[in-house]
C-alpha cells in the first residue's frame, strides 16, 4: 500500500522566470516567482547525510576512482562509483550496474528483472530529496522539441500534491528510521549552461565534474541532492548511444548526479512514443533515475536488491508503461517496485 503525501509545503508546478546569470540561463521555480534562494533553503536538509551513511565511509572509498577534470576553465577532482540503475536500449542486454572497480560488484548482473525484494544497505537516503536541472551546452539554445520545458513540467509535478507516484518510495527509511518524504515540488531549480557547447563525446569523469560545477552554481550538496546533467541533441555522453544504455546515476563525491543523454536521438529504443508522444523517453527514464537516486543515492549501500544489485527502477524496467497525470501534466512512467506489495506499483 502506498502511504499518502503530507502536503506540508506546496510549490509552484510553473517555470517562473529566465535571466542570463554567469553564463547561462537560468529558470527558477518557486511560489510566485520568488528568488532562487528560496529554492536552495528547501534544499537545505540536503546538506546532511544520514548518520549511517558515515559506517560506508571507508568502503566507499576503496569502491571510488579519483579523477581530475579540467572543465570551463575549473579543476574538479571527482568521484566515480560506477554506473547504476541503467534502463538499457529497449533489445539490448548489457549489465544494470557497473562499479568502477569489480571487486564491489554485487550478484549476478543478468538475473531476471523482478527478483526480489529491496534490502537496505545501511547507506544513505534522500529523505527530502530535491533535484536540479542542467540543461548543459549552448547547443540547447537551438533546441526545438521542447525538452526543456517538458523535464521542467515533470520534475515541477512530482512530489507535489498531485503526484501519487513517487508515493512508492515513502516505504524505504534511512539508517535512522526517516522515510522518504515529499513536501511539494522536487524541482529545486533549472539552469541552461550554455556558456560554451557541451563536449561531443564527454566521459564519465566530465559528467561528473559538470555535475559537481551545476551543484556549485545552485549552492547545494550531499545526498538529497540530485543533479540530472542533460546532454543536448547530437552529442555521445560515455559512449550514448552506442553503449546500449538510455540513462544511469551514480555519485561524484559531494552530489548524486544522473547522466541524462538526449534519449529522443535513440528513438523507441530509449522509450520515443512508447505510451504518448516522442518525449516520452525522458519521462520514462527520467522518472526512472530519479527514483534510484533517491532511494540509493550513493550507491550501492541505499535500497538494492542483494542478488544482483538491481534498484527500485532496475526491477519494473519497460514493463506495463502508463500516462500518468500530475498537476503539471500528463507524462509516460514505468512503475517503481514496492517491497510491501512485493510487486511493480504505479
Amino acid at each position: 500500500m502506498k502511504n499518502p503525501i503530507s502536503p506540508l509545503r506546496y510549490t509552484s508546478a510553473r517555470l517562473a522566470s529566465r535571466s542570463r546569470h554567469r553564463g547561462g540561463r537560468l529558470a527558477i521555480t518557486a511560489a510566485a516567482a520568488l528568488p532562487l534562494v528560496v529554492a536552495m533553503a528547501a534544499a537545505a536538509p540536503a546538506q546532511a547525510a544520514p548518520a549511517r551513511a558515515a559506517s560506508h565511509a571507508a568502503v566507499r572509498r576503496s569502491c571510488t576512482v579519483s579523477e581530475t577534470v579540467h572543465l570551463h576553465g575549473r579543476v574538479f577532482h571527482v568521484h566515480i562509483t560506477g554506473r547504476f540503475g541503467i534502463v538499457p536500449m529497449r533489445g539490448h542486454k548489457i549489465a544494470l550496474n557497473q562499479p568502477a572497480r569489480r571487486s564491489c560488484g554485487s550478484g549476478a548482473q543478468y538475473a531476471p528483472q523482478v527478483s526480489g525484494a529491496l534490502t537496505y544497505g545501511g547507506g544513505a537516503v534522500a529523505t527530502n530529496p530535491v533535484v536540479y536541472l542542467d540543461f548543459w551546452g549552448s547547443q540547447w539554445d537551438s533546441d526545438t522539441n521542447g525538452v526543456e520545458q517538458y523535464m521542467q513540467s515533470l520534475f515541477s509535478g512530482l512530489g507535489d500534491s498531485s503526484d501519487t507516484w513517487s508515493t512508492t518510495m515513502t516505504q524505504y527509511t534511512d539508517g535512522n528510521g526517516n522515510p522518504v518524504t515529499f513536501n511539494g515540488s522536487v524541482l529545486g531549480g533549472t539552469w541552461v549552461d550554455d556558456s560554451a557547447p557541451a563536449p561531443q563525446s564527454a566521459s564519465q569523469a566530465d559528467i561528473a565534474a559538470e555535475a559537481q560545477n551545476a551543484a556549485s552554481y545552485f549552492g547545494v550538496s550531499g545526498p538529497n541532492v540530485d543533479i540530472f546533467v542533460l546532454s543536448p541533441s547530437g552529442t555521445n555522453p560515455d559512449g550514448f548511444p552506442n553503449s546500449g544504455f538510455c540513462a544511469w546515476h551514480d555519485w561524484n563525491g559531494t552530489t548524486a548526479y544522473t547522466n541524462m543523454p538526449y534519449v529522443l536521438d535513440a528513438g523507441s529504443g530509449c522509450g520515443a512514443y512508447s505510451v504518448q508522444g516522442q518525449l516520452d523517453g525522458f519521462s520514462i527514464v527520467g522518472g526512472h533515475e530519479y527514483a534510484e537516486a533517491v532511494t540509493d543515492p550513493v550507491p550501492p549501500y541505499g535500497w538494492t536488491d542483494p542478488s544482483n544489485g538491481e534498484e527500485i527502477g532496475d526491477l519494473c524496467a519497460w514493463t506495463n508503461l502508463q500516462a500518468i497525470s500530475f498537476d503539471t501534466g500528463t507524462f509516460a512512467m514505468q512503475p517503481l517496485w514496492s517491497d510491501t506489495d512485493n510487486a511493480c506499483d504505479q
